[in-house]
Parts: C-alpha cells; structure tokens; sequence
C-alpha cells in the first residue's frame, strides 16, 4: 500500500502513518495494561504499578536484537509464534534528499523499484508475490522514506530473496517507470481538487516556507515529469549506501540466522559517510491568516503552532494537550454549539514538529473563536487531575489498538530510532505520559500554543482576521 504521514493526504503514506501510531510493547508481552483503560468520557481504572510498567518495558527491549552489518543499523523484534513477517528499509533523509528542482525522485524511484528487479521483472515479480501472500510497498515522510515488506513466516526466505533483489538491483524498466510517473503525477494533480487536500497543499507553503520541509518529498506534477530513468539510477546509487539506511524487521525470527542473510546482501553496500545535521525547528514569530477563494458552501480552516518534536522531553505534555483540546473543541464546536460536525485538534510526529486546530465551518469566525478561547483557558487554568487521567487512558487504549500488527511494531522501532532519540525511546511512553501533571500541560499550552499560522479555503468575506490573530499568551 501507498503511503503518507502529511495529515489528511494518507493514501500515499498509510504505511507512515502506521509507523508514527505504532508502539510494541504492550502487545508483545500481552497487552495487560489494555483491559484497564476505558475512553475519554469514562471512568478511569486504576494505573498500573510503577515498578510493573518499568518490568514491561524491559521484557519488550529484551526482544529486540540490535547490531550493525558494514555500517548498516539493524533492529531485528523478535514475536514468538507469529505467522507473519513485516519490515523495512528505511531511508534517512526525506525532504532533505531532494531539492525544488528533484522533488519527487525518492517516491517515484521507490514506486518503480517494487515493479520489478534484476532477477525478478515485472511479470515474474506479479506471480511470486501473490502465489506466497506476500507484498512490497514504500512509504514516504519529511523525515524519512522506506521500502517495505511482508510476508508469511513460511515464506520469508523466499520473499527476503525477492526484497532484497527489488532494493540492490531494481531493474527500472523505462516502460515501468514511464507508467509508475505518469501514475503519480495524475495523483499530485488532484490534491487541489478537494478542500481537505487542498488545505493541507495551502498549510505546508505558509508552514513550511523557508525550511527543507518546503521540498515535498512526494514532488509536484510538474517536477516528476522532469525526471528520467537516469535520475532513478543516479538516486538510487546515492541512498544505497550503509550510513544512510536502517533495516527493521518483525516476526518469529532468528537474529543470528537474519545477521547472515544481512551480510550476503545488504552489507556488501558501500559504507559512506552520511551524516544527518540537526533539523531546525519551527518558530513562528506572529499569528497570521491567509485567505485563498474558492466556492463551496462551508470554509475549511487549519491552524498550526510550532511543537516539540518526538525527541523533546515536552513532546508528551503535548501529547496529552493535545488530546485534551481534542475533546474540549468537540464538546464547545459540535456538541453545545453545532458549529462543525468535526472540529480537530492535533499533534504531528515529525523531526520538526507540529500542531493545530482544524474545522470546516460556515461560520468560520464564531469557530475558530471558540477554539482559541478553549486553547487561552489551557493556558489560564489548570486541568483536573481526573480529567488528565482519563485523557492519558483514552488516549493509550486507542494508540495500543493501532499496533497489533508486525508492521505497526516494525514502523515504531524505526520512527523513534530516526527521529524519536533511538528506538529504547518507544519503550517508555507509558511511563512517560503516566509522569505528565495538569501543571506540565498548563506548560505547553503556554509555550507552544500561540502565534498560529492559519489557511482557510472559502469566502474571504466571511472571515475575520482579527479573530484568527487574537494574540494567545506565551
């Protein structure tokens, strides 16, 4: 499958997305924290024990091997007795692999590469796959891109033979690439055709303006008509070198077995010397507002403030900020005033990072204004300590339903390994969220929450700037 970590365009990055909603633990040693949360609105069960929470923790780092083959980064999670297997090849990098001129070269080379390789054209490649239940897809981020796979556990050496064939010796057959590109490019010139694709396309130029992230990793309709099998081969030669990827795989396997199969294939790559240098993070010095015409019968509005990225010790009082607007806008915007029957916030997982608040409105100013009245009564006021507990336990029992698959679990190690401050990280979020007061909340609310950078899609003479620029407090 497709996918896509860019808010709402998720058909293209499904399998990113998964990865920023994964987390191992508690299904790998069984998931006995789960039957003790109830959702937000419910009564809260009781927490775990402190020293239990650290006990699961352990238990789950020790089921991951950790080593390295020429330079190449392995993480191998072992899941006694599952059927299944799913991992990736991940790309460090992201936006900052392309440039304006480029963009798009890393999906459409990881798109033709699953056509067909070397030793396994297209033909065949369409016959092995579906005869063993297996699949190779990519996926694509601001921060990162993969090429992934999975498979039965019958079935993995075959399939391992088949993924690492597609990922050393891609064939880029020109007939393969020019059907892959023209595929691509008709889906890049839809996004304007929607107002939810559309706001977002609109959010990243005010967003993004200035920073790596401003080079769509996807590309543009335009920028990937330029680009020729030779910039495939050319782009490919420069990631496929041991210091820009990390592998990661999940199932019922032998992490010694797995090392020899590593050096036969992946560690004959060439070492290089890639080094990440820090990203730089957003901050944004002035709230502003940009209007952009269109006629539709509501307004469609996005605002985001910098947040800390998944590295940041705060990123987990936002986290739960975060959800604790969600639920106060819902109750403000839809339930009590029937102003929008989905009003949104959120909180991006990315190296830099953000959040936001999200409506589609007819009365856009009376909207917004109840949001960031609900965001400067964070700010003022001090949350109850049973409303946190029940936000953190609503908030852990969907995050623990989304990983119950090898993919999900695959795509967490690597998500916190490549931009999350290494993959142990993944390990304490219970931990973590659990240790977040209605002070710390109060905190981020503060410090995060102001200077919004609104878009809004929809009659210019229905909005009130002055509203969308209320200054909140720092």
């Amino acid at each position: 499958m497709k996918m896509e970590i860019k808010n709402l365009k998720q058909s293209r990055r499904a399998f990113v997305l998964a990865a920023a909603c994964a987390f191992l633990m508690f299904f790998s040693v069984g998931g006995a924290w789960a039957q003790q949360m109830g959702g937000a609105g419910v009564a809260v069960a009781p927490t775990p024990d402190k020293e239990k929470v650290k006990e699961v923790a352990a238990t789950a780092e020790s089921l991951v091997t950790e080593f390295e083959v020429n330079g190449l980064k392995v993480l191998v999670k072992r899941r006694p007795g599952s059927l299944s297997v799913s991992g990736g090849l991940f790309l460090r990098g992201g936006s900052r692999n392309v440039t304006a001129e480029n963009a798009g070269v890393e999906a459409l080379m990881l798109d033709a590469m699953s056509e067909g390789s070397a030793n396994f054209p297209r033909e065949r490649l369409r016959k092995e796959l579906p005869r063993m239940g297996s699949s190779i897809s990519y996926g694509l981020s601001y921060d990162y891109s993969v090429l992934s796979f999975a498979s039965t556990r019958a079935n993995f050496d075959r399939s391992w033979e088949i993924f690492t064939d597609v990922a050393l010796r891609p064939q880029f057959a020109p007939d393969d690439v020019r059907r892959v590109q023209n595929r691509l490019m008709i889906s890049r010139r839809d996004d304007t055709d929607t107002p939810d694709s559309f706001i977002q396309v609109l959010q990243s130029r005010v967003a993004y303006a200035g920073h790596p992230y401003m080079n769509d990793p996807d590309g543009t309709e335009q920028t990937l008509a330029r680009l020729t099998v030779e910039d495939l081969r050319r782009h490919h030669a420069q990631m496929m070198q041991t210091s820009r990827l990390l592998l990661v795989l999940v199932g019922d396997l032998d992490a010694a077995k797995v090392r020899e199969n590593i050096t036969a294939s992946f560690g004959k790559l060439p070492r290089g010397d890639y080094r990440q240098s820090p990203l730089p993070q957003f901050a944004f010095k002035s709230a502003t507002v940009d209007v952009t015409q269109r006629a539709i019968p509501t307004n469609y509005i996005q605002g985001v403030f910098a947040a800390p990225p998944l590295s940041s010790e705060d990123y987990y009082a936002m986290r739960v900020a975060s959800s604790l607007l969600q639920d106060r806008v819902m109750v403000e915007v839809r339930y009590k005033r029937n102003l929008s029957y989905a009003p949104e916030a959120f909180l991006r997982t990315q190296g830099a990072n953000l959040g936001g608040i999200a409506v589609s409105a007819v009365d856009a100013n009376q909207a917004i204004s109840v949001m960031l009245y609900e965001i400067s009564k964070m700010q003022r006021e001090t949350a109850d300590d049973s409303e946190i507990a029940g936000v953190i336990s609503g908030f852990l029992t969907r995050h623990y339903m989304g990983q119950e698959t090898n993919a999900a679990q695959a795509g967490d190690l690597a998500l916190y390994e490549l931009i999350g401050g290494g993959w142990r990280n993944s390990l304490t979020l219970l931990e973590r969220l659990r240790a977040v007061t209605p002070k710390d909340v109060q905190r981020v609310a503060q410090k995060y929450m102001h200077n919004l950078r609104f878009v809004v899609l929809g009659d210019p003479a229905r909005i009130d700037k002055n509203v969308f620029t209320v200054q909140l407090g720092e």
